[in-house]
């Protein structure tokens, strides 16, 4: 996945990396005596990729077979290939960074320029790297996209909680109290009522198992020490919960599910691990079917009672696209495979599912470049599709995160090669127009890889909640956006007839609204006509009386509103008649599966059948041949039997020429 960083550009950011791991910098350098701070696979690809990136494809001769350390370089330099220079430049830096994530705060300590946060309050400070901040009752406000600052005076945050933001679409760092979690990216973030919890990420390069709820009303974090629980009476012993970062955290009845995610020691079989909430233990999901490949920086979506799992990156570093199904309810697992055009293999995108139908995938990298790509999936069909977006497309980006309010996706953080996304752009998934929130300036934690976001409530009002996050160094800030009322964002919406492509998803995901709204706007504007009518009622035509006026009046009302119930009705009987349209697909889906099902079976049953045809055919082959071998035995014998039968004669006709000769019976015997 492409790392975002508000650093060095490349290649200058390559170079940095070189001199920070320890090559000079010439092109035939060979200086391989970082053993002791990486592994030898580690050690040999990085080295590999210096070589690529500075001299080219690898067109020295084999080394000798007495030399098995040349030969380990020679090889790995070799496997590259034809690797471009910018590519193997990115995975240079990608694979330092894995190894040393903060390779590159220690490397400016001295070099680069120092880490400014934002404007806080008017003054412009340095912030260090702090692990547990004090709280304070003030709020401190990140810049807005005019470059400007919003002061919220006269609120108490620490008593108030969320409750004290009034500021709409705008991003407020939040004073916390309480047991600050460590800074940390690829960690994963759940609310469930009005508490936040975070689970594992990244922090200096360790993968962490911890786990932290923050109180939203209150504002108060708190670590919770979690129990495992045992694999079963007989065997009291525990189950390994291992630390992991670039999983998935989903809440499921009373459990939270940690979904995938890399570990140190990655195992090949897909995890799903399950923290109950009323009993604060961890527990290890047994599932069934075919599970995927370990990985992390996947997309986990939930709809309904099932889980929706794309893409990611293995534990060998290789960027996937492909797409599982988890049955929550069986914990059963279903391998899909969809008609259309995927997505590229890619790690670090955001995905959201759309009217309980639609999977939109947005963005995410590959080992060498970012994307800001939108695909869909319908769930029914299982068909990929590439739609046309509308209004202001994001610049490309990985490591994002994104929630929906309503029809809006609101996309925050990510990266690409060279600068962190600073604008938080949002979605309206009816007509997949883009349009941008508000903008943030500086190196902050909202324009960083890794951060999460979730959507917390109070007061009936949606509040967006992101932590985290690693843009140099590891982020441990709590911010909060209060999106404006839906008509506003509407109000963004680029004007004009929609392309056909989001006219399809639109009226596809919408089957009777178009129906419906057209009559409430009709009746709507009907009942407008009456009333104001009802204010003249002494200025008709012709001398009618009010009375009459009021009387025509209610009947023309009784009118429209007996319309109305009829247009209500009959969109009822098309929602029905879609639902058991629906219902008969269902089934027949279902009756599809079962006649594929027969129809395997009888391909068996066919092939096995044709295994024996050709089994009796060689047989009857072995027949006719023992048939020919028999028939010239028979030959054979019959001619053996003519010939003795033959020297029987013989010898009875010399015996009487022998007599008549004067010679006895022995003597012609002898003779």
């Amino acid at each position: 996945m492409a790392r975002a960083s508000s650093g060095l550009a490349y290649p200058e950011r390559f170079y940095a990396a070189a001199a920070y791991v320890g090559f000079d910098g010439s092109p035939n350098s060979n200086d391989m005596d970082i053993g002791s701070r990486f592994s030898t696979d580690v050690a040999l690809i990085l080295y590999a990729l210096y070589q690529q990136a500075t001299v080219g494809p690898c067109n020295v001769p084999k080394p000798s077979l007495w030399n098995p350390v040349e030969q380990g370089i020679w090889k790995s330099w070799k496997q590259l290939g034809n690797m471009v220079s910018a590519e193997a430049m990115r995975l240079f830096v990608k694979i330092l960074e894995e190894e040393e994530p903060g390779w590159y705060s220690r490397a400016s300590n001295s070099v680069l320029e120092p880490v400014t946060d934002v404007q806080m309050n008017h003054n412009a400070i340095v912030e260090p790297i702090i692990e547990n901040r004090n709280s304070f009752a003030e709020t401190k406000t990140i810049s807005a996209e005019n470059g400007g600052l919003i002061e919220t005076q006269d609120i108490d945050v620490v008593s108030e909680g969320l409750g004290s933001v009034v500021v709409y679409d705008q991003w407020t760092s939040l004073p916390i109290t309480g047991q600050l979690p460590k800074g940390r990216y690829e960690h994963a973030a759940a609310v469930v009522e009005d508490k936040m919890y975070i689970y594992g990420g990244n922090h200096n390069g360790r993968y962490l198992s911890d786990l932290h709820v923050l109180d939203l009303r209150s504002c108060t974090w708190s670590k919770i020490e979690a129990k495992v629980e045992s694999k079963s009476v007989e065997t009291p012993s525990p189950i390994n919960i291992t630390p992991s970062a670039g999983h998935s955290l989903i809440p499921w009845e009373n459990k939270l599910l940690s979904i995938a995610g890399h570990t140190k020691d990655p195992s090949e079989t897909f995890q799903v691990k399950a923290f109950d909430l009323q009993i604060g233990t961890w527990s290890m999901l047994n599932t069934y079917g075919k599970p995927p490949v370990s990985r992390g920086g996947q997309s986990v979506t939930l709809v309904g009672t099932t889980l929706v799992i794309f893409g990611g990156e293995d534990a060998k570093q290789t960027l996937l696209n492909d797409l599982h199904i988890l049955d929550l309810e069986t914990l059963t697992w279903d391998e899909i495979d969809a008609v259309g055009v995927p997505p590229s293999p890619r790690s670090g995108h955001a995905a959201v599912v759309h009217a309980e139908r639609y999977l939109l995938i947005f963005g995410g990298g590959s080992h060498a470049t970012c994307f800001n790509d939108l695909h869909v999936l319908d769930l029914q069909t299982m068909e990929w599709s590439r739609p046309t977006q509308q209004g202001e497309i994001p610049v490309p980006r990985a490591g994002h995160a994104g929630v929906t309010v309503g029809e809006n996706w609101f996309i925050v953080g990510g990266g690409d090669n060279k600068s962190g996304a600073s604008e938080t752009v949002v979605l309206n998934m009816s007509t997949l127009a883009w349009s941008v929130v508000t903008s943030v300036e500086g190196r902050v934690p909202l324009a960083s890889e890794g951060l999460s976001l979730v959507v917390g409530s109070l007061n009936g009002e949606d509040i967006l909640i992101s932590f985290g996050g690693y843009n140099g160094h590891y982020n441990s800030e709590v911010n909060v956006l209060k999106p404006s009322h839906k008509s506003t964002l509407q109000s963004k919406i680029m004007e004009g007839p929609l392309p056909d492509s989001v006219s399809a998803v639109h009226n596809a995901t919408n089957p009777t609204r178009d129906l419906e709204s057209e009559f409430e706007v009709g009746q709507e504007g009907k009942i407008r006509e009456t009333a104001i009518d009802n204010f003249e009622p002494m200025k008709s035509k012709g001398g009618e009386t009010s009375e009459h006026i009021l009387a025509m009046l209610k009947a023309e009302k009784e009118e429209l509103e007996s319309s109305f119930n009829n247009e209500k009705l009959l969109s009822l009987q098309l929602k029905q008649e879609l639902a058991d349209a629906e219902a008969r697909n269902t089934d027949l889906y279902k009756e599809l599966q079962s006649v594929r099902g027969q129809l395997a079976s009888e391909q068996s049953r066919c092939f096995k059948l044709e295994v024996d045809v050709a089994e009796l055919r060689q047989k009857l082959q072995t027949m006719e041949t023992l048939q020919r071998e028999l028939e010239l035995l028979q030959r054979q014998k019959a001619t053996s039997e003519q010939v003795a039968i033959n020297a029987k004669q013989r010898q009875g006709s010399g015996g009487v020429w022998g007599w008549l000769a004067g010679s006895t019976p022995q003597n012609a015997d002898d003779a």
